[in-house]
């Protein structure tokens, strides 16, 4: 009699960023952003949900935790819009009536700058449309779960379309090229501190937006320009300019978050010197191979072409040494490579090597698909009972 579907939806990792709500309740945002969503094989939240007439009450597990349903304000926002398109489109009401399991895992931190609640929200509100056969774009409800989480939705590169509608309608997500666009565009993920952080990222945008004269000239001048230069470059498969937009683009949300009162801070010492070495490593080469971009955390999210990838982990592991022999890299193999005289060259421009052991881990991966269904009944997380298999 339970119906059940399980789904897996990637993270995304803005290029413009998101950062200040016109609305906060319809996480309505000030501004378009566009993010490049990133290989499920390495990182995705995956998501179980079933509905059943048996059940009491809604409930949630994320990452083996009992969560609260009841009281998250998004999660039943995001169900009470599913539920609602799916009356319209003639959805049975009999499941309509059912309470639903929830049970939802990261194969990656949560909390820590690595866009957990974006795939997260995705994976909840994809699941939902599976589950009761909704149709069409459902981004602007995952939206109102996590903002970000619309671009989880799409694969490729995806611009979020702040809309000028009040109730929010037309702010969704489309997508701009898919991932076989651009099939050499890689990213290496320098995961700093993998701790939940101390500003959490809705905390600091309603402060950025009460208190940051900054956020307002970035959202009036240069985003509008940095969209349509970087879709454009994207499109050419440009990558210098894509990376130097990139790169700017980061360093002027941070420079908001710290024009922000009291100052919102999520990049550290260890975050500083990533950003040293990449423009050390692209004056040296005397073009830009590697681009960084920082989210609301430490880590740090480098976007470079296949060919640049060998090197620059040969950097990293010098320039940023592990406490072993190298540091530990998850998902894609990285060729090795002997870059001595690059790192002669980037030392003799004043870039020293770091103390051991500032990263925790790497994740190298590249460009990939949106949110899908999994319809092998083994790829399931809850037991036929409806209960976490990890606690069955």
């Amino acid at each position: 009699m339970a119906c059940t579907v399980t789904c897996i939806a990637p993270v995304n990792i803005a290029v413009i960023k998101y950062w200040g709500k016109k609305d906060e309740k319809l996480i309505i945002p000030l501004n378009d952003s566009l993010s490049g969503t990133l290989s499920m094989e390495q990182m995705h939240a995956k998501t179980t949900i079933m509905a059943s007439p048996n059940f009491t009450k809604n409930c949630m597990w994320l990452n083996g935790k009992e969560e609260s349903f009841g009281g998250n304000a998004r999660l039943l926002s995001c169900l009470k819009e599913i539920q609602k398109r799916a009356q319209e489109d003639g959805t049975s009401k009999e499941i309509l009536k059912w309470n639903i399991h929830v049970c939802s895992e990261n194969n990656f931190p949560t909390a820590a700058g690595l866009a957990s609640s974006a795939a997260g929200y995705a994976c909840f509100v994809y699941a939902l449309a599976k589950l009761y056969k909704v149709k069409g774009d459902v981004s602007q409800i995952a939206r109102q779960g996590s903002g970000s989480a619309c671009r989880s939705l799409e694969g490729g590169f995806v611009r979020w379309h702040m809309g000028n509608a009040s109730n929010g309608s037309d702010s969704l997500a489309t997508q701009v090229v898919p991932a076989s666009h651009w099939p050499e565009m890689h990213v290496i993920i320098l995961v700093v501190n993998d701790k939940k952080k101390k500003v959490s990222s809705t905390s600091g945008m309603q402060r950025s937006v009460e208190t940051s004269e900054l956020l307002k000239h970035r959202v009036a001048h240069c985003v509008p320009q940095r969209i349509a230069a970087i879709e454009k470059a994207i499109h050419n498969r440009d990558f210098p300019t894509f990376a130097e937009i990139t790169m700017k683009d980061s360093n002027q949300f941070h420079a908001v978050a710290l024009d922000t009162y009291p100052p919102a801070v999520y990049m550290n010492d260890v975050s500083h010197a990533i950003v040293d070495l990449i423009h050390c490593f692209n004056q040296v080469k005397g073009c830009t191979k590697v681009a960084y971009t920082f989210d609301a955390g430490p880590n740090a999210c480098l976007y470079l072409l296949e060919s640049a990838v060998a090197e620059t982990m040969a950097l990293v592991d010098y320039f940023f040494p592990s406490n072993n022999s190298g540091n530990t890299v998850q998902g894609l193999p990285v060729p090795p490579c002997n870059a001595k005289e690059t790192v002669q060259a980037i030392e003799a421009v004043g870039m020293q090597k770091q103390d051991d052991g500032l990263l925790k881990y790497v994740i190298h991966t590249r460009i990939g698909e949106g949110a899908k269904e999994l319809t092998d009944s083994g790829t399931h997380l809850l037991s036929a009972s409806g209960l976490p298999l990890r606690l069955a």
